[in-house]
């Protein structure tokens, strides 16, 4: 197994945003209507939450490829991320039990406050048929 924590930062521009709306059917002004978005008290474009939570599947997906796969992803959404604005997201090993290995994910924003927590299980296939 790789290292026992991974982080990668992504960014969300004006397109991102679109395009996941697109994808996703969510066209909730938030996410790409500034004016909407400033008069609700906000400063600038929400990133979707499930937006973040594709970022965290990605993270782990990329992490144990070849090796496992995803089992179970499961997040709270504890704040709010903005587009243009650096978004870490990691993962930590918290345990292994056979062949699932237990892993705490998140998302933080640019001051480190974790605006996305949850967990995630790997279900390992190395040396599998």
């Amino acid at each position: 197994m790789s290292a026992d924590e991974i982080t990668r930062v992504e960014t969300a521009s004006l397109r991102t945003l679109v395009q996941y709306a697109g994808a996703s059917g969510d066209f909730y002004e938030m996410h790409y209507d500034i004016p909407f978005a400033q008069e609700r008290g906000h400063r600038e474009l929400a990133v979707h939450g499930l937006l973040k939570t594709a970022w965290l599947g990605r993270l782990v997906e990329e992490w144990f490829a070849g090796r496992g796969r995803l089992a179970v992803l499961d997040v709270s959404y504890r704040g709010m991320d903005f587009r243009d604005e650096p978004v870490t997201c990691g993962g930590r090993v918290t345990g292994v039990d056979g062949d699932r290995v237990s892993i705490e994910v998140w998302t933080a924003d640019a001051d480190g406050t974790r605006t996305t927590i949850g967990t995630a299980e790997v279900a390992l296939t190395e040396g599998r048929p």
